[in-house]
């Protein structure tokens, strides 16, 4: 039986494969960062901090995936142009991992994406697609795949490209880095829901290994994951819109699996701002507003953990840092634009840190 030799272009897929592989033994973990807290005693908080990836978030590590998903299912090819829908994180990761591999990159982002964001997908090299309603991204990425772009699809494929059983994905790594930890299998992990794909990976890997811990998603308040997740509705849809980007989706993402979460806690956005603006108080730096939904709902589950007497341990994430929304979720001229005053939460939070109140009413 005789062989046609490799194609130029199997030879180019190769070496994408290789250069993501030499940034990814490059790129050091994240760290896990332990704060005690002096309303809850016997109870450890720890928060891994994503902001430190090379592209300032979480989502580098599923930018990474997708473009090896893209590539090994024969999807992605040499000069081909790449797009995909982001509200800026993902986006910003996915131009970086373009500029390595020497391709045109389009994000498609909703025309209110925070304007650090924005331009940070520019300094790339990307090119931004802004469009007025949040929910047409999906179509407007089509129609650039329609015209023969590779479409990274994160929305779609966020939950099958990452390994959930292991190969440094993030519910390994925070296990890994627990297992000298005095309670090293935490009571919960927080995580939001963007396109679904860290809970479903944090999800599945506790099952996989048997382990106990259990798996918290923080929304916003009325979010599509909220109200799917309670009905188990593939169509439900967000109750009213949010100003926390990268999660609060207004649709429910194909990504999103209901059946491996154990609990959801609805956040007000005034709260999750409250919260970031906090966080620069305990860990010294500025963090987005996913990052103050996450916190606020550790100090209620740890709340809830302290009326029962229990302890344990918690694990959320630092989702991406604070300076991308400066002009935004840290700026008082937009809050006030916005009608939002974040003031007005923070006590509760203050006696949730300091007290173990509970920081949210029943």
């Amino acid at each position: 039986m005789s062989t046609a030799p490799m194609s130029d272009d199997r030879s180019w897929v190769h070496a994408a494969i290789d250069a993501l592989e030499r940034e990814a033994a490059r790129s050091a973990d994240t760290h896990l960062l332990k704060v005690d807290l002096p309303g809850f005693p016997g109870i450890d908080f720890y928060f891994k901090d994503e902001a430190s990836h090379p592209t300032g978030s979480l989502k580098h590590r599923l930018a990474r995936s997708l473009y090896l998903y893209a590539l090994c299912n024969g999807r992605l090819r040499a000069g081909q142009d790449v797009v995909d829908a982001s509200s800026g994180s993902t986006a910003i990761a996915e131009a970086w991992f373009a500029r390595l591999l020497g391709l045109r990159f389009t994000a498609v982002m909703p025309a209110c994406t925070a304007p650090a964001k924005i331009r940070a997908v520019e300094a790339l090299g990307g090119t931004c697609d802004l469009v007025d309603d949040a929910a047409a991204v999906h179509a407007r990425a089509a129609a650039h795949a329609a015209r023969g772009a590779c479409h990274l699809d994160q929305f779609g494929l966020a939950e099958r490209a990452t390994d959930w059983r292991g190969n440094n994905n993030i519910a390994e790594s925070i296990i890994g880095q627990l297992a000298r930890e005095p309670q090293a299998l935490p009571t919960w992990i927080v995580c939001g829901a963007g396109t679904g794909g860290t809970s479903a990976t944090i999800g599945r890997y506790l099952r996989y290994r048997r382990l106990p811990t259990r798996l918290c998603v923080a929304e916003p308040v009325g979010s599509a994951f909220v109200n799917g997740w309670r009905t188990r509705d593939a169509c439900a849809v967000a109750n009213r819109p949010t100003v926390i980007e990268g999660i609060g989706r207004p649709r429910v993402e194909p990504g999103f699996l209901f059946d491996v979460v154990d609990a959801v806690v609805e956040v007000p956005d005034e709260a999750s701002i409250a919260a970031a603006w906090m966080l620069e108080d305990l860990l010294g730096r500025r963090y987005g507003g996913s990052s103050g939904t996450n916190l606020v709902t550790c100090l209620q589950l740890a709340a809830d953990m302290r009326a029962r007497g229990e302890t344990g341990s918690l694990v959320t994430l630092l989702c991406d840092g604070g300076e991308r929304y400066a002009e935004t979720l840290f700026d008082a001229g937009w809050l006030a634009a916005h009608d939002l005053d974040p003031a007005r939460w923070r006590g509760s939070i203050e006696a949730g840190l300091c007290e173990g109140c509970a920081p949210l009413p029943d």
